[in-house]
């Protein structure tokens, strides 16, 4: 029988745009936060444990809201990401305040993960048809080749602001090329604007493929992630507000030929809470799904039915 794989849920992150504690809002009817809606895909879908990362200040919170719900219909474990949890030789500089960012909330996972596994972020809703073709490729992959679900830009974006995608290059086989992390992509009035750091503008189509960090590797990934977080800090660590971001981590793999990643396409449409103003947006999407029996009134209420 296959091994179940592991599902890394990043929830550590301080929700600066945001304003408030997104990854335990509710957004269900029953008060559900987007993680459960996520966990209960991935239950369905195949997955055999989940390891949330989360920031110490947070744990407390986790363990008396969240973890209980999860209790017997899947695995448990969390890890902290904190600041100073870093490679031996590396410390803290003291202007840093900002969390070091996705790649390195994977990197601490490695304490908890010994199977092939996923990551997502805690407060990006991916859809169930995401994590099962993710959960039938970790278990049914034998070359140890990462993968990576692949959404349609159109369908990631938010009304209320700018967001910020890894644009993914894909070749004929549907292997990535390569991933451009564009940190302020919007809908604007003359179409979906990207803007670089120089305020040079790109226009984009709305059909490409986008990564929203749902990602599969096998487990023994995690001394790349550990190399390649040590080549940020050597370069960046001085840097308040530079982040080590997990789509880097995927381009390196590629560009330095040490695997190649598939792509995974997934038709679902990704929601999140950015701003504010995205809770509405989330909430209605939510009572659409219910409405059309993707999703029980009350998540949890009643028994699973979990895929062999």
């Amino acid at each position: 029988m296959a091994i179940k794989p592991t599902l890394v849920v990043m929830a550590a992150g301080m929700a600066t745009r945001y304003g408030s504690l997104k990854q335990l809002e509710q957004f269900g009817p029953s008060g559900e936060t987007i993680i459960d809606y996520s966990i209960y895909d991935a239950i369905k879908a195949g997955f055999g444990q989940v390891v949330f990362v989360i920031r110490e200040s947070l744990l407390a919170s986790f363990k008396e809201t969240l973890l209980p719900r999860f209790a017997g219909k899947i695995a448990v474990d969390y890890v902290l990401q904190e600041l100073d949890i870093l490679p031996e030789g590396f410390t803290v500089p003291e202007n840093r305040v900002k969390p070091w960012g996705t790649g390195h909330a994977v990197w601490v996972a490695a304490a908890k993960v010994t199977s092939p596994f996923a990551v997502i972020n805690g407060d990006d809703f991916y859809g169930y048809y995401s994590f099962k073709i993710m959960a039938d490729y970790l278990k049914e992959d034998t070359t140890g080749q990462p993968a990576m679900v692949g959404f349609k830009l159109l369908n990631t974006l938010s009304e209320h602001g700018a967001v910020s995608r890894g644009i993914c290059e894909v070749d004929a086989a549907g292997n990535l090329v390569s991933i451009t992390e564009q940190t302020h992509i919007e809908q604007t009035p003359s179409g979906i604007i990207a803007k670089t750091p120089n305020n040079q503008e790109i226009k984009l189509t709305g059909n490409e493929v986008v990564s929203m960090n749902l990602t599969g590797f096998p487990a023994t990934i995690f001394r790349y992630f550990e190399e390649y977080f040590r080549e940020f800090l050597e370069k960046q660590a001085h840097q308040p507000k530079a982040e080590f971001y997990l789509p880097v981590v995927v381009d390196n793999l590629v560009q330095k030929n040490i695997t190649s990643v598939k792509i995974l396409p997934t038709p679902e449409k990704w929601f999140g809470v950015t701003y504010p103003a995205d809770k509405p947006v989330a909430e209605q999407t939510l009572r659409q799904l219910i409405a059309q029996n993707v999703y029980p009134e009350n998540l949890w209420n009643e028994p699973l039915a979990v895929r062999k």
